[in-house]
């Protein structure tokens, strides 16, 4: 050590933490999206962070046909509707594999302008004067582009070869949405390339954005068992540790009546604490919505209003729509009573109260499982929640010395932060312990340290009742002056 001679100052690490910020709802919606009319088209199978409508426009496009293009509607119901942000969208329709060719088609021309109605991947595009004539030069002899209905309008320029044409023939690939099936949106991880589709994505957010996935959706494919299977998969364990619900859809096609959507929720394996299942459909000005986007929209506003912590359901909060109907647009009257009957089979639906709102509180494994932490969205969130944002919060104390010092700290700062959420109301109670039972000699030589985190969120009052009495004392009134 070197001489010293003087006064000198050091530092050591805080004893307390602040504990991260997580973003409880950020939805990760998979889907099929009209990349042909995009700007700046992503690549399929990649997630794509958007905080505006119109990033999400310029990375995917958007049509009105979302029975095609699937995260369309969620892009309206989220930005428009809800007016929250962000979300993490993933396409798996891919241009270079979900298309078809179409050769020499022909496309009348009047006052110099010609017009394709099909989703044209314009890079393949090809424009002759005659079938067996040459290719004509993009921006030389003509424009082409689409307009706000999407159909691709082609316009022959002054000084062209096809000035004077009255028609043209046409070669190009298009997008063709049919393709795209189950298991693309399932996905996986291409053994050749290692790279991730569909699903499996849903990996990647974190490492990409510093964001957790709070919610799972593939609005449109949801109803599909396999596909809510790996929904829910891929909600349990992210990146090996964090925790998120999916939210899923109960076919409004095969369920025509309430009293068979507990049937068809048992038969097709939509049973687990972290799914929620919802039926039927929402309609606004006669635009049908699956429940489950709307859902993640009340979701995301919900927690805005408080915080962005979860502790309240989104159940009696406002959705957007007028109606509830069938995928074939045939109205379905739910009350108090019918809806109180599906909530008490682990299904969320809509009724009209007074406004139009999401109405129930239970996960899909209820009646099943009566575990409120599991049975309950808004506890089986909070739990999510608490668990994602002690992992990333202490992330940076793996592999630091397994003293008293570092234990101290985690028990300290963890709990500080519950006791602030209590005093919020957020909690009813929480602590953390380092117990000398559940820390054996073996594993903490091992480096394996434990804490029992307990905390108990509010449940919500799903059944406030008033007891009626009458109180014969009040008679003797009549004779007081």
């Amino acid at each position: 050590m070197a001489y010293k001679h003087g006064i000198y100052g050091s530092e050591v690490p805080t004893s307390l933490i602040p504990m991260t910020q997580v973003n409880a709802g950020l939805p990760v919606v998979v889907g099929t999206a009209p990349v042909h009319l995009a700007e700046s088209a992503a690549k399929p199978n990649t997630p794509v962070l958007c905080y505006k409508y119109d990033e999400a426009v310029e990375a995917f496009g958007y049509s009105e046909e979302w029975g095609k293009y699937t995260l369309c509607e969620f892009m309206k119901s989220h930005f428009s509707l809800f007016n929250v942000a962000p979300v993490v969208f993933i396409n798996v329709l891919d241009p270079s594999i979900h298309k078809e060719t179409v050769t020499d088609a022909t496309v009348t021309m009047t006052d110099k302008i010609g017009k394709v109605n099909a989703p044209v991947i314009l890079s393949t595009l090809q424009v002759k004067a005659t079938a067996d004539g040459d290719a004509k030069t993009l921006n030389v002899d003509y424009t082409a582009g689409y307009d706000s209905d999407g159909e691709l309008v082609i316009t022959a320029l002054d000084g062209g070869s096809l000035e004077s044409a009255t028609s043209i023939h046409v070669t190009y690939d298009a997008v063709d949405a049919s393709k795209v099936e189950s298991s693309d949106i399932v996905g996986g991880v291409d053994t050749s390339t290692g790279a991730y589709m569909g699903l499996e994505c849903v990996a990647q957010v974190y490492p990409k954005f510093g964001l957790i996935p709070g919610l799972i959706l593939a609005p449109g494919w949801s109803h599909n068992s396999e596909v809510a299977a790996v929904m829910v998969a891929k909600s349990t364990k992210i990146n090996a540790r964090f925790e998120a619900v999916a939210l899923a859809d109960i076919s409004a096609t095969e369920v025509t009546k309430y009293t068979d959507a507990p049937a068809w929720k048992n038969q097709n394996n939509f049973v687990d604490l972290q799914l929620v299942a919802c039926w039927p459909k929402v309609s606004l000005s006669g635009r049908k919505y699956h429940l489950s986007t709307q859902l993640a929209g009340v979701i995301g506003v919900t927690d805005g209003n408080n915080n962005d912590i979860p502790f309240k359901s989104p159940s009696n909060e406002s959705l957007k729509c007028d109606s509830t109907v069938l995928d074939d647009g045939t109205e379905i009257v739910l009350d108090v009573e019918t809806g109180a009957y599906l909530n008490g089979q682990g299904i969320v639906t809509a009724i009209n109260e007074g406004g139009w709102v999401a109405w129930g509180n239970r996960t899909s494994c209820y009646p099943g499982n009566t575990d409120v932490k599991d049975a309950f969205i808004a506890l089986r969130r909070m739990f999510c929640w608490v668990n994602n944002t002690l992992i990333t919060t202490f992330w940076s104390k793996i592999d630091e010395p397994t003293n008293k010092r570092l234990i101290a700290t985690i028990v300290d700062s963890a709990n500080i932060w519950l006791n602030g959420l209590v005093a919020r109301g957020y909690l009813l109670g929480g602590r953390v312990e380092f117990r000398e039972d559940e820390n054996t000699v073996t594993e903490l030589m091992d480096g394996i340290i434990r804490f029992h985190v307990y905390y108990t969120p509010p449940s919500p009052a799903r059944d406030i009742e008033f007891v009626q009495e009458y109180d014969t004392n009040y008679v003797k009134t009549l004779f007081e002056e």
